[in-house]
């Protein structure tokens, strides 16, 4: 087994979605790839060089060929793992910019998915992805959830089977009653290992239920 973890809170300490991040790779305690987007974020790209990027463009020009390298390291990560963790706090909504700007480097046509004519087919193969998602209050599934969905789709997007979501919502009481919340979704979904895991219908019961 091997792990890729993504963490994108702007909280460097007690944040939800670090602590039950950690968590979860500490229970699997596989071998494990971390990338802080906020202590190590991507570096800025130009609005040309991303269309270059998007449309594989074979065009030298240095500032490019640095952002496509970036993109196939990116891509590479997570075509060495078959799990994933996203730590995903609601900003505004929505997901933070270093996160989005991670998404933008990996969904590449050709590369981390291509199209069919039964639509877009992901090609990452990856096992399963566990998505932690945060907030101050804005009910996790809700209407104004604008990122357990959306880390979904792309998950799917990009092929992974199983999708995992974690609820660390802060309208869920006090901080320790939140992360042992978090703490129990995780064992229960690992619980039902190996033999017995839950299928997606299942998973998002659980979700919609916690």
């Amino acid at each position: 087994m091997s792990i890729l973890h993504i963490d994108s809170s702007t909280r460097l300490t007690n944040s939800n979605t670090r602590i039950i991040g950690q968590y979860i790779v500490n229970a699997l305690n596989a071998n494990t790839v971390h990338r802080d987007l906020v202590v190590n974020p991507l570096p800025a790209i130009s609005a040309q060089d991303l269309m270059g990027v998007h449309s594989s463009s074979d065009e030298q020009r240095p500032s490019l060929q640095t952002q496509i390298a970036l993109s196939d390291k990116l891509i590479q990560e997570l075509r060495d793992a078959d799990t994933l963790i996203i730590g995903a706090p609601i900003y505004n909504f929505g997901i933070a910019a270093s996160l989005k700007q991670w998404i933008d480097a990996i969904c590449r046509a050709g590369v981390s998915f291509k199209y069919s004519n039964q639509g877009p087919i992901g090609l990452m193969n990856i096992k399963r992805a566990f998505i932690i998602t945060a907030s101050g209050g804005t009910p996790i599934g809700g209407d104004m959830d604008f990122v357990s969905g959306y880390l979904a789709h792309i998950c799917a997007f990009i092929g992974v089977e199983e999708i995992l979501h974690i609820d660390a919502s802060g309208s869920k009481g006090s901080p320790e009653q939140i992360i042992e919340s978090g703490k129990q979704q995780v064992d229960l979904i690992l619980s039902k290992e190996p033999t017995n895991k839950l299928s997606n219908e299942q998973t998002n019961n659980v979700a919609a239920a916690i």
